[in-house]
């Protein structure tokens, strides 16, 4: 079996070590390559687009990239500096500066299936081929940013009716800072940026949407009507209302599900959300007659429930959202248009739209196990979920599981009272421990 890469949002890890290293990462340039058909037809090779943010490794990250291409037979572009959904457009992260990523699309914009990377890992595997050649091959550049603002706006075609409008927003010394400003001024926000001046360690350092605190303060502190921090990639955002009040995934999906609903623009009658969205969500969309299809953890999961059942929205709690009429990835910049378009064209401030969604509270334990054997073969344990199951009854919700990477069962629970889930979750935790601790 082929050594895993590729993680729930594409191959990560500590920049310089496996699967970060520089060999691994030519490798995987080539195998690219090979995956997606060799060096395609004879006079019109195959041509790759990248894109990085701002950390110290994104250069030799592209460089070595660019060896396994050029080895393989085919050609690379880079656009430099450039939030992910830009690269995901034209063709087709959340961590600190010393670890880094490669996330894959293919021409559609669309990110790579787990099939071509099962496949794409099998060929690194196969140690009858190498990479030749030094890391100083030719590499285009090209400038994407014009063409993918003029995209991103059309997800607020009437910025004008929000009125005067005092925004603040925090890039995270990430690559949102080469879009997002120049963007919102040419909108006519009265702007005020936070953390816009990179130096290739201090992406998401105390910033960004993993420090929603920072933001909240600026817009206390300075009476905006809105903050949105982004993450280092540009790929998901969050939100804090005019009070500093942070609004999370869940509630933009169920504010612009209602909105899409009302306008005509819902397709299927249905959004995409992963398991850990709150129950909360799933109810609000019920009492509007929307349904809720779920799906593992991670945008690509997102993606793949949507292009099969052709749904427009869908998205995870930590910001990523996608909107399939713009892209088949998560976009931060515009999933904070969309959420301005809503507040246009619905004449509501954030937190009146935020506060439809009541966010039940939740239980999480975690149980050591011996083995991880099949639940339901359990006697005790499968009474135990299904008497609380029963308790629940549509009004909550019980999500059971092994860890993937730990001897863990996590037992997750969320209903209206914190203290009766809180003894629900304790009785099924006692049954484990007893039967598999």
């Amino acid at each position: 079996m082929a050594h895993r890469l590729f993680g729930t949002d594409g191959v990560r890890g500590k920049a310089g070590d496996y699967p970060l290293d520089h060999e691994t990462v030519a490798r995987l340039g080539g195998a690219l390559v090979r995956a997606m058909g060799g060096s395609a037809t004879p006079g019109r090779p195959l041509r790759f687009l990248v894109g990085r943010d701002t950390r110290e490794s994104g250069e030799w990250i592209e460089r070595e990239l660019a060896r396994g291409v050029h080895s393989a037979g085919a050609e690379i572009t880079t656009a430099g500096v450039i939030p992910t959904p830009a690269i995901a457009y034209v063709t087709a992260s959340h961590n600190p500066f010393e670890d880094n990523g490669i996330k894959v699309f293919s021409g559609k914009g669309e990110k790579f299936t787990e099939t071509l990377e099962r496949e794409v890992e099998t060929i690194i595997d196969d140690r009858t081929w190498s990479v030749a050649g030094a890391s100083d091959v030719p590499v285009d550049r090209t400038d994407v940013i014009d063409a993918y603002i003029a995209h991103a706006r059309l997800a607020l075609p009437d910025a004008e009716r929000l009125g005067p409008f005092k925004l603040a927003i925090d890039t995270a010394n990430g690559a949102t800072t080469t879009v997002a400003p120049r963007l919102f001024h040419e909108l006519g926000f009265d702007l005020h940026v936070l953390s816009a001046t990179p130096d290739g360690r201090n992406i998401n350092l105390d910033s960004g949407s993993t420090h929603p605190e920072q933001i909240a303060k600026a817009v206390r502190a300075l009476s905006c009507r809105m903050g949105v921090a982004f993450d280092g990639d540009g790929d998901r955002a969050i939100f804090v209302d005019a009070g500093g009040r942070v609004v999370d995934g869940d509630a933009v999906l169920l504010m612009c599900a209602r909105h899409w609903k009302t306008g005509g623009r819902l397709r299927g009658n249905a959004i995409v959300a992963t398991v850990m969205s709150n129950i909360g969500l799933e109810i609000a969309l019920r009492d509007s007659r929307i349904d809720l299809v779920r799906c593992a953890v991670g945008d690509k999961y997102v993606m793949e429930e949507m292009i099969k059942r052709d749904l427009s929205i869908g998205g995870e709690q930590s910001g990523h959202i996608i909107f399939s009429e713009h892209l088949f990835t998560g976009d931060g910049i515009v999933t904070a248009l969309s959420v301005l378009r809503v507040m246009a064209e619905s004449g509501r401030e954030l937190a009146d739209l935020a506060s439809e969604l009541v966010t039940y509270p939740q239980v999480l334990v975690n149980v050591r196990v011996r083995e991880k054997q099949e639940l339901a073969a359990v006697p005790s344990i499968a009474e135990a979920m299904s008497r609380v199951e029963s308790r629940l009854a549509g009004e909550g919700r019980l999500l059971v599981r092994y860890s993937g990477t730990e001897p863990l069962l996590r037992v997750m629970i969320e209903g209206k009272d914190q203290q009766q889930i809180q003894a629900w979750a304790a009785e099924i935790a006692g049954a484990v421990r007893e039967q598999l601790g």
